[in-house]
């Protein structure tokens, strides 16, 4: 897969990209990245990116101009890719649209910064607009390293355990159930009977219902999306 990061700053992107699991995937071949700066494209002799938005506000509103020169000029001959604006007004990311996009040969993510993007940036040269959540961020950098690192994650051979993504959270519609390792014993606290029985049938019913237990504390709305995952008593 292919993803196109277009954005005034980055230099955000390069101690993320060199480290963990987007790294592995990077050098494995399984992603490739390739980083716009849109100011770059700036007709301006000065290289400016931005100007004050009409009708009056605070801070600056990013030109048209550079971003969809910048976009139009990365466009492939063939294919059309995925054009996403991350934005705090865009439908909220959940793994289900990550797996959507994981689909995909290739992402064009668009990083806006200061007070958002001149509309018509936006109209001409993105499909749609997506948000990592229901907060506002100085910029669409972080949204477009946490949308990276989740599609990433999904490429194949990339985690190397294939198991580990149908069991992580949200991937059945619940969240992970609590995990533990060595020592058997810490601080007072043991590992729970069950995960050492070797009995894989009653680990994993131990497992669904304390992905439902913990579901049902942390994230109940879950459940209440969809009625089969309710808990039930044993």
């Amino acid at each position: 897969m292919t993803i196109k990061i277009f954005t005034l700053f980055p230099e955000m992107f390069s101690s993320v990209f060199s480290a963990s699991i987007i790294k592995r995937a990077i050098d494995d071949g399984a992603l490739n990245i390739q980083m716009i700066d849109i100011r770059a494209y700036s007709k301006d002799k000065h290289a400016c990116a931005d100007d004050y938005p009409f009708g009056g506000g605070a801070g600056m509103v990013m030109l048209a101009q550079p971003i969809v020169d910048a976009v139009l000029h990365h466009m492939p001959e063939s294919g059309k890719p995925r054009r996403i604006y991350l934005s705090p007004r865009g439908r909220r990311l959940d793994q289900r649209i990550v797996e959507e996009f994981a689909a995909e040969d290739e992402l064009m993510l668009l990083c806006g910064h200061y007070e958002g993007v001149d509309q018509r940036a936006i109209d001409l040269v993105a499909d749609e607009e997506l948000s990592i959540g229901d907060y506002v961020l100085t910029g669409g950098e972080l949204g477009a390293m946490v949308l990276v690192d989740a599609v990433a994650r999904l490429m194949p051979g990339v985690l190397g355990n294939e198991e580990s993504k149908r069991d992580e959270s949200f991937s059945s519609g619940l969240l992970e159930y609590p995990q533990y390792t060595r020592p058997r014993e810490f601080m007072g606290i043991e590992v729970p009977e069950v995960l050492l029985s070797g009995h894989h049938a009653n680990i994993e019913k131990w497992r669904r219902q304390k992905a439902l237990e913990v579901t049902q504390r942390n994230r109940p709305d879950l459940l209440e999306e969809d009625r089969s995952l309710r808990l039930r008593p044993e």
